[in-house]
């Protein structure tokens, strides 16, 4: 299938989404917001891999929000607000929460999600990436929360994701001044796991640990994934009884034992794939 903001490529279990409009910067317009989630879910709810690398082609990861596309309402269809009889109040929250929906489909998504992160990431490419599941960026990357350069508070996903990722004063500051931070300080903050030399660094270096990950037996990686998440929302008691409901339900001893033999005999596992999920029907 082909797509106006993305190219999709899916091989040895690694499904790679790129964002393909360089000559935008990749900036987000309407057909980005309806795209992604479509992508995600098709890879997942349909188990055509074990991974999921986000990138980008072009100098830039993204520059945010087309706001060329947009209209007062947030779709493109509103150009003049003042001429509708439309609220715009409600009009506003209810495109907020479908651009808000876009990325969290990545947070819930069965599969980790790696961004690999280049040049500018800024305003809703920091959105995105906070719905990652790990960041890694080239030498050359700068995340900006530029909302509030352009008067506005971020409202996609910045500030309930960002400050359970970094420390609190980092996010006040990036949030308040507006002012880029280099993939260097990202990556002394916690923001991002590795910087890489430039671009085919990056992309070389985060496909090697894709495939790391691809490796493993897929129920152990979802599992791992969903008791972080919920771990990092709720407390330790809660997150230990939940693990131990997890594992009662979903243990499967021989994927542990196929775990066990491979190890010993140097070879890959053969571990049974995610079944496809009912929501795909």
């Amino acid at each position: 299938m082909t797509y106006e903001c993305f190219d999709v490529q899916i091989a040895d279990n690694i499904a790679h989404i790129r964002l393909n409009r360089p000559d935008k910067r990749n900036a987000m317009n309407p057909s980005f917001w309806r795209e992604l989630p479509a992508i995600i879910k098709d890879i997942d709810y349909n188990a055509q891999a074990r991974v999921i690398v986000l990138s980008s082609v072009g100098p830039h990861f993204s520059s945010g929000l087309d706001v060329s596309s947009f209209g007062g309402g947030g779709d493109g269809s509103v150009k003049d607000p003042s001429t509708s009889r439309v609220q715009a109040g409600p009009r506003f929250y209810d495109n907020v929460l479908h651009m808000q929906d876009s990325f969290s489909c990545i947070e819930s998504c069965r599969l980790p999600v790696l961004a690999a992160i280049q040049g500018g990431c800024i305003g809703g490419g920091v959105d995105l990436v906070t719905a990652c599941d790990i960041r890694y960026a080239s030498e050359d990357a700068f995340v900006t929360i530029m909302e509030t350069n352009i008067g506005m508070t971020a409202d996609v996903g910045t500030f309930p994701r960002l400050v359970k990722l970094i420390p609190e004063g980092y996010v006040r500051e990036m949030a308040y001044t507006g002012r880029r931070v280099s993939a260097r300080e990202a990556h002394q903050m916690g923001l991002v796991n590795q910087v890489f030399a430039d671009h085919d660094a990056l992309l070389d270096g985060v496909m090697a640990i894709a495939r790391e990950i691809a490796a493993k037996a897929p129920l152990a990686v979802y599992g791992s994934k969903r008791m972080i998440n919920y771990a990092r929302d709720h407390t330790t008691a809660d997150g230990l009884d939940y693990i131990a409901i997890w594992n009662a339900s979903n243990l499967h001893v021989s994927e542990i034992q196929e775990a066990m033999t491979a190890n010993k005999e140097q070879r890959p596992g053969n571990f049974a794939d995610l079944p496809p999920s009912r929501k795909a029907e």
